[in-house]
């Protein structure tokens, strides 16, 4: 069986973590699911999908890696082109990915004790992001 679901969160831009590990262990309890695993995809390409531990030191770690790996002040032929000055999103959100697959098994994730499911949003700008929750499963 499938089932799909739809979330919608709020970001501010600039390497915003938000964390969905709640939000997608609940839709995991509500497809009724027993085992199985679970997709969770973000449409676009200037936000990205990982695993980590989402607590402050670790979060403000990963936002400055992003920025010394691939910096916003950089010029980009995106920017050139389009005039929109988030080429770097663009690239911070390849590097990362757009979905995760998780198994799950008795209704829970099967997650590490410190591993949390985390959305990036990398755009500049505040966004309104919808997530996608695919659940294939018995």
């Amino acid at each position: 069986m499938v089932v799909t679901e739809r979330l919608t969160v709020r970001t501010y831009g600039n390497n915003h973590v938000v964390d969905l590990t709640e939000q997608v262990a609940e839709a995991v309890t509500r497809s009724g699911l027993k085992a199985g695993i679970v997709t969770v995809f973000v449409p676009g390409s200037t936000a990205g999908l990982t695993t980590m531990e989402f607590e402050s030191g670790a979060v403000e770690d990963l936002q400055h890696w992003l920025e010394e790996a691939i910096p916003a002040s950089r010029e980009y032929r995106h920017n050139l082109r389009w005039g929109d000055q988030n080429g770097h999103s663009h690239l911070r959100a390849s590097l990362i990915g757009p979905s995760l697959t998780i198994p799950f098994q008795d209704h829970r994730l099967l997650l590490g004790t410190w591993q949390q499911i985390v959305l990036i949003d990398f755009d500049i700008r505040p966004r309104r992001r919808e997530i996608i929750i695919q659940m294939i499963g018995e």
